[in-house]
């Protein structure tokens, strides 16, 4: 299973905007891709909030960075259905 993380904060659009990305790419992948969306606010914890308040959104796949600001849906299909090792 891939954990996926979007770390953002309310009222922020472009966190609205990767959200909508992620649950349609996910949505979409075969069934044997399973992938556990988590989201967590930067405003809920301060760790999270000084190392990522001037990227947010950030999507994190299984802890690692996988893209901030901006989600390209094709990225994000590709490193979710290919081998953990050329994510």
């Amino acid at each position: 299973m891939t954990t996926l993380t979007i770390i953002s904060k309310p009222d922020c659009h472009l966190c609205d905007v990767a959200r909508e990305v992620v649950e349609t790419v996910v949505a979409d992948l075969p069934d044997e891709n399973d992938v556990e969306i988590e989201e967590r606010s930067i405003l809920d914890d301060p760790a999270l909030y000084a190392q990522w308040w001037e990227k947010i959104p950030v999507i994190l796949l299984d802890g690692r960075l996988h893209a901030h600001w901006r989600v390209a849906p094709d990225r994000l299909r590709h490193a979710l259905t290919s081998p953990e090792e050329i994510r």
